[in-house]
């Protein structure tokens, strides 16, 4: 039989992932007046906006603001969620409650930093984030469990995108290659929450990867809701290693491989069929990767 309900049963062992995150986040909370360089700021009424004061290359720039503008998306997420999981297992409305506390402040950490550092016009930037804020975002899955396969995609990628804009922003300004290693934590839990309620459900009732093949071969970040996104993306993956290479390697490939979907034994037709499906765009999206790079060693 298939269901994309969350299966009841599951219900003790979620709990006690959820008990699990709450010990780990409180040993690592922070608050993100910690992370900002107040020394730095000025007062944009005395001392105007010019763009002499940027600091950062574009590539850095472009990728701290996007992120800033998929962050300010919470409300909606939020909101999704919430109405998604009505009637659902109750440690899972408490765990989005969690979940939307500790996110709060990243979208201010992101842009106190960008203002305070001069690296964007404030004018601008308001601008940006209130239009796409009242663009408004709902992901295309409205049921719990294909909601859980894309949080746990969007927390994944979250965390890869922070980790490797890092790498590359330390060269330039230890502030902000600490404050994304700081986000990156916390997605890393949210991830972990998300990713084994999945593989929880999987192991129980296999016939589940029916519904993993609609999110996985589609998934899109909350962010295509701002300006310029896709130019956004193709600057940040020449110049901030975060593009379609990392993705498949360090998301789509870990996903697969952690929730042993090549493994899996589902007996419905239909759920194998899409477990087939899943295993053939991966093979097909490898097969892409691996060209781009023998071309790129050539």
């Amino acid at each position: 039989m298939l269901t994309n309900h969350l299966d009841f049963r599951l219900e003790p062992k979620i709990l006690e992932l959820y008990e699990i995150h709450k010990e780990r986040s409180e040993k690592i909370d922070w608050g993100y007046h910690d992370y900002l360089p107040w020394d730095k700021a000025q007062d944009f009424r005395r001392v105007p906006w010019d763009e002499s004061q940027v600091t950062l290359p574009k590539g850095i720039i472009t990728a701290v603001e996007t992120a800033l503008l998929t962050e300010v998306n919470l409300p909606w997420f939020t909101s999704h969620l919430d109405q998604t999981f009505k009637g659902s297992l109750s440690c899972i409305r408490d765990f989005v409650h969690t979940w939307t506390a500790e996110e709060d402040q990243h979208s201010n950490l992101l842009e106190t930093y960008l203002l305070i550092t001069r690296n964007v016009d404030p004018k601008r930037l308001h601008q940006l984030h209130k239009q796409t804020v009242e663009m408004g975002w709902s992901p295309d899955y409205e049921t719990p469990f294909e909601t859980m396969v894309y949080t746990s995609l969007q927390e994944l990628a979250t965390m890869v995108f922070y980790n490797n804009v890092a790498k590359e922003a330390k060269n330039y300004d230890k502030d902000l290659d600490l404050l994304l290693k700081r986000l990156a934590k916390d997605e890393t839990l949210h991830y972990a929450f998300y990713r084994d309620v999945i593989k929880y459900h999987l192991e129980l009732e296999p016939n589940y990867c029916y519904y993993l093949g609609k999110v996985i071969m589609n998934f899109q970040m909350p962010g295509t809701v701002m300006p310029d996104f896709e130019d956004r993306m193709s600057i940040i993956a020449k110049e901030a290693n975060y593009g379609p290479l990392e993705y498949f390697d360090q998301v789509l490939e870990a996903i697969i491989e952690y929730w042993e979907i090549e493994k899996l034994r589902p007996i419905a037709p239909e759920a194998e069929a899409a477990r087939l499906e899943i295993l053939e765009y991966h093979r097909r999206m490898k097969r892409v990767r691996d060209r781009f790079y023998k071309k790129k060693a050539k």
